[in-house]
């Protein structure tokens, strides 16, 4: 599939581009922990009963497992500022849906509408990849990936202290203002990428993975509450993999898939994919379990008897640490590549969850843990946007960074649900009343141990990197770049580039700063996109501002030869 671009010049990015789309990744994830302070209020406020009263949690989950692939091959057709407003506005309706109800059906109604948002974080990491130079886009990506930690780590707190002092309504205002901003934030700030991918939007494909996923989640988010082996749970789940092999089947004859399976099939994608399960997973027992502990009152004997707001607080570094580990993660990076950073990441969350065993007598305690587990969480968070971008063509960034996220949302699913199921059934029933027990949560952080080390094993298996960064092409692409380098070699200049040197008998081509691969093209004063590939001494695909352009290339002699040289990729439209 090769991708196009818009004739329209594009806007040259701000510094404020990057804070700007991890502000809005942060908006997205406080939707995510938003009523985590009043779950256990919310059979009361909502006048229903408590299995009803969960329906308000799974619908966000749901439609966000749904959206995030959908926007993301969406964002990669018709522009990925546009999908990315979209989807904020979308959630901004749902917040306020939710604002103006204590009913349960018009509750529910609302909060899958905000569940859509969830598709902005692949589409904040499709726009970094497609804006910024290389030296900054490792940073960026991992700030805007650890965004869904960093959000839901900070809402607790926050929601707590508004849930503590004002109607749980006003929850869902802050939400929308926080939605109004980072749109006002994004239309000024972030300009839209040229990037587009060929074909037309898979109609069908979309209905089927939607079914596909909801008929999978469901049982998962609601199987306690129906009965593992009841016939319901047992049904959905056989429908779900009825109706995803006939839509991987349909994917896979389709020209213009949603989702390409055969680039999701390649050992990078697949073997990143499958370690993303058990992030999610180990990302989501922490959250569920410290604020249980640290709230329970002392007189149980092992709970630690802080307020809502306090455990906020204590949980708070969690989020902390992940957003100031992104720039940790550029440096180790850049240095060992992104496959390390993630096992290194999966080895610290081990070891928190391993130490976490034996610290949880004291508040402090649980403030180490979140710290320890923070920095891992972040570290692997930030690795996956690097792996995948580097396994796949520019134009499926964001279906497949939408993919990925989809397997971060299930492994969270599968957590609330295991971990749910765990401290249910280890709990004390005290006047009617299910009390987490101390083995519950030992039990829940072996299972995320566990996890890990499934995570681990998968990330051994990732491909070793090559040194020099490698770009995927289309054979339209290939074909192109050797009619590009015939050009350059009937002009009299020789195509051996980044040697730094002139010798006899060979010409170099310039590489500027932050440009992929070896060799500098100065194209008529024109300022040439540090993420285009440099290959053989020829620009490689392009944005329509300098695709068709004439190369300088010094000649054994130092002086420039000029080549007219039209780099248009097959399909881009380029103004003359």
């Amino acid at each position: 599939m090769t991708h196009t671009s818009t004739d329209q010049p594009a806007r040259r990015p701000s510094g404020a581009v990057v804070p700007v789309l991890a502000f809005a990744g942060i908006v997205v994830a406080v939707m995510q922990t938003l009523l985590v302070p009043v779950i256990k209020d919310l059979p009361q406020l909502l006048g229903t009963e408590p299995s009803n009263a969960t329906w308000v949690l799974t619908s966000t989950l749901l439609s966000g497992a749904v959206a995030t692939p959908i926007m993301g091959r969406l964002g990669d057709l018709y522009g990925k500022r546009r999908m990315l407003i979209t989807s904020l506005a979308v959630m901004v309706v749902g917040a306020l849906v939710s604002a103006l109800t204590s009913d349960l059906l018009t509750m529910i109604a609302g909060r899958t509408l905000q569940g859509f948002a969830m598709g902005a974080i692949p589409l904040g990491i499709g726009l970094m990849r497609d804006m910024l130079p290389r030296e900054k886009l490792g940073s960026a990506m991992a700030l805007m990936s650890s965004s869904i930690g960093v959000g839901g780590g900070l809402a607790l707190p926050a929601a707590a202290l508004v849930a503590q002092h004002a109607d749980w309504h006003a929850l869902f205002y802050g939400a929308a203002g926080l939605g109004v901003l980072a749109i006002g934030l994004t239309l000024l700030v972030v300009p839209e990428s040229p990037m587009r991918a060929e074909g037309t939007f898979d109609v069908l494909g979309a209905i089927g993975l939607s079914a596909g996923l909801v008929l999978f989640l469901l049982p998962i988010t609601k199987g306690s509450d129906w009965g593992w082996t009841s016939g319901t749970t047992l049904g959905l789940f056989a429908a779900a993999l009825v109706v995803l092999l006939l839509w991987g089947v349909m994917e896979l004859r389709l020209k213009a898939p949603l989702v390409d399976l055969r680039t999701t099939a390649r050992p990078a994608v697949l073997f990143t994919n499958l370690a993303s399960i058990m992030v999610g997973v180990s990302f989501y027992v922490v959250s569920l379990v410290l604020p249980q502990l640290l709230q329970l009152p002392k007189s149980t004997g092992y709970g630690l008897g802080q307020s809502m707001v306090s455990a906020g607080l204590l949980v708070a570094p969690l989020g902390l640490t992940m957003m100031f580990t992104a720039p940790v993660y550029a440096r180790l990076s850049a240095k060992y590549g992104p496959k390390v950073t993630l096992i290194l990441g999966m080895l610290i969350i081990g070891i928190g969850y391993g130490a976490g065993l034996g610290l949880m007598s004291a508040a402090w305690q649980s403030l180490v843990i979140a710290v320890v587990l923070g920095a891992g969480i972040g570290l692997a968070y930030s690795s996956l946007p690097a792996l995948i971008v580097g396994a796949v063509p520019a134009s499926e960034t964001g279906a497949a960074n939408g993919l990925n996220t989809l397997m971060r949302s299930i492994g969270t699913s599968v957590s609330s649900a295991v971990i749910g199921m765990v401290l249910a059934n280890t709990a004390n029933h005290v006047g009617g009343v299910a009390i987490p027990t101390m083995h519950g949560f030992h039990v829940s952080f072996l299972i995320a141990t566990g996890a890990v080390a499934v995570g681990l094993v998968m990330a051994l298996f990732l491909p070793k990197p090559n040194r020099a960064p490698q770009l995927n092409f289309s054979s339209e692409e290939e074909a192109n770049l050797e009619r590009a380098e015939e050009v350059l070699r009937g002009s009299g200049a020789g195509v051996e580039c980044g040697r730094g040197s002139c010798r006899s008998g060979q010409g170099h081509v310039d590489r500027p700063a932050g440009a992929a691969g070896g060799g500098d093209v100065v194209l008529r004063g024109r300022e040439l996109c540090p993420r285009r590939a440099v290959a053989g001494g020829v620009c490689v695909g392009g944005a329509g501002e300098w695709a068709r352009s004439a190369c300088l290339v010094r000649d054994a002699c130092g002086d420039s030869v000029a080549v007219d040289l039209d780099l248009s990729l097959p399909g881009e439209t380029v103004s003359a």
